[in-house]
């Protein structure tokens, strides 16, 4: 079972965008250690200047939101 509420008063969904690079992949690290999941594929594209990427996490329901749903 989950805990039904992210940790530090986050969203249960989260966009998160910036430049490719270590920073980037270190912020998605953490939020899959904090319990999020990946939401779909992550996105790309060229500012001009360097690539900006973007991936979706969301916080998973538990089993009682799942059954509420249902």
């Amino acid at each position: 079972m989950t805990n039904s509420t992210p940790p530090h008063s986050l969203p249960r969904y989260r966009l998160l965008t910036g430049p490719d690079d270590h920073a980037f992949c270190e912020r998605v690290s953490d939020a899959l250690e904090q319990g999020y999941d990946l939401y779909g594929s992550p996105a790309a594209t060229f500012n001009g200047e360097f690539v900006v990427v973007a991936q979706a996490v969301i916080w998973p329901l538990d089993d009682q939101e799942l059954s509420m749903e249902n």
